[in-house]
């Protein structure tokens, strides 16, 4: 790290600590000992990551923020940083699980710039991995009468909602996940599905695959186990509640908000809509 241009995050765990309101990078002399991780090289300037253990990480620790909020603040500042950030945070997470091999048991060490842990004992690789999950905006009707079918998990406070998302299982496409979780979820039957996007959620290593889709059912029977509450939303029901400061959905660079807001056909802007 002699480049004195080069960036450095640090990470700890999923969490960063910002500063002044934005995701702080520091120079190579200003940062902590760690695990050192290679995130690549953007506009001609290198960029790292130090991986820090929560018991070492500097400051307090209530300065240190979740990724879910780290969202908020890119979005707000500099999006572009976003792909550097989940790439700093997904590694982290895996150093994090991986410290042991799964073979024999033995200790790892970082070798490929933190994208490889090798085995001291029976000298085995191991890669990062990324699970597979998907995430739909399942609409039915047409015109005014269109609406977006939302739930509400049980961990979540009043009043937020999102889109349905799971995780893919061995063996199944991910048009079949998309009408299994909702049929799961929310006893929705789902037909025509099509691709729209992805975003990486590495908490701790998944890939979010977007999907739409159109209801064959519109009857709502919601499992109790994970979702709370689905309903069918129509643009003028959304918006009133939304402007109303009813509903919270995600908002920023969450493929969930650029999901619902390709549906509702222009940016969330209420002011529940944080």
């Amino acid at each position: 790290m002699a480049d004195p241009a080069t960036r450095v995050l640090v990470v700890s765990g999923n969490r960063l600590r910002p500063a002044r309101g934005a995701v702080e990078w520091v120079s190579p002399d200003d940062a902590p000992d760690g695990t050192l991780v290679l995130l690549g090289d953007r506009d001609d300037v290198v960029h790292l990551a130090v991986i820090v253990a929560p018991e070492d990480a500097p400051g307090d620790a209530g300065e240190w923020v979740p990724l879910r909020d780290v969202l908020t603040l890119l979005a707000e500042g500099t999006p572009e940083q976003a792909p550097l950030v989940m790439h700093a945070i997904g590694l982290a997470e895996w150093h994090h699980a991986m410290r042991f091999c799964p073979r024999c048991g033995g200790t790892l060490v970082s070798r490929a710039a933190g994208h490889e842990l090798r085995c001291t004992q029976c000298d085995r690789a191991q890669f990062p991995r990324t699970d597979p999950a998907v995430i739909m905006a399942i609409t039915r009707g047409e015109g005014d009468d269109e609406a977006i079918l939302l739930g509400r998990n049980r961990a979540w406070p009043s009043g937020r909602w999102s889109t349905l998302a799971g995780f893919c299982e061995p063996g199944e496409t991910l048009e079949d996940a998309v009408r299994r979780e909702v049929d799961e979820e929310v006893g929705v039957r789902v037909g025509e599905v099509s691709y729209f996007g992805s975003q990486p959620w590495p908490l701790p290593a998944s890939l979010m695959l977007g999907f739409t889709g159109r209801a064959l059912s519109t009857e709502i029977d919601v499992d109790g186990a994970e979702i709370e509450e689905a309903r069918w939303w129509t643009r003028a029901e959304f918006e009133a509640a939304g402007r109303a400061g009813e509903i919270v959905v995600p908002r920023g660079i969450s493929i969930s908000s650029s999901l619902i807001e390709s549906w509702f056909g222009r940016p969330l802007d209420g002011p529940g809509w944080d």
